[in-house]
């Protein structure tokens, strides 16, 4: 097995802080939108309510491991990576039916995104 080169280390580093950095943003948005919802309205909101949660979970789990030294083997990162990036687009998908969660969508989108660029880093 070769050593990675300088640029390809960097690009792993960007990816993986852009990654982390995209996590927090979303894990924020989910956690207010979320808050926002009515916990005794319908059962769409309800799910996009959970979902929410649920994301904002995944996602500062996800963070958590990518800003540690890497004490985990590259599969369990991207199993944890992959994970995320379903749970942000399941919750863009919920947040869409919902007027005025737009900027949480766009924020699980662009989470899911990130979460995906870590992926093609990691090969």
């Amino acid at each position: 097995m070769t050593s990675p080169t300088s640029q390809q280390l960097y690009r792993f580093l960007e990816d993986r802080f852009t990654c982390a950095q995209a996590c927090t943003e979303c894990a924020r948005a989910c956690a207010v939108r979320a808050s926002l919802v009515d916990p005794d309205g319908s059962e769409h909101q309800e799910r996009a309510r959970r979902l929410g949660i649920m994301c904002a979970e995944a996602c500062d789990a996800t963070c958590r491991v990518l800003c540690e030294e890497n004490r985990q083997d590259e599969e369990a990162i991207r199993v944890r990576v992959d994970w995320c990036r379903s749970v942000c687009l399941e919750c863009a998908r919920a947040f869409d039916e919902h007027p005025g969660a737009e900027s949480a969508a766009a924020a699980c989108r662009a989470c899911a995104d990130a979460c995906a660029d870590f992926l093609e880093t990691l090969g």
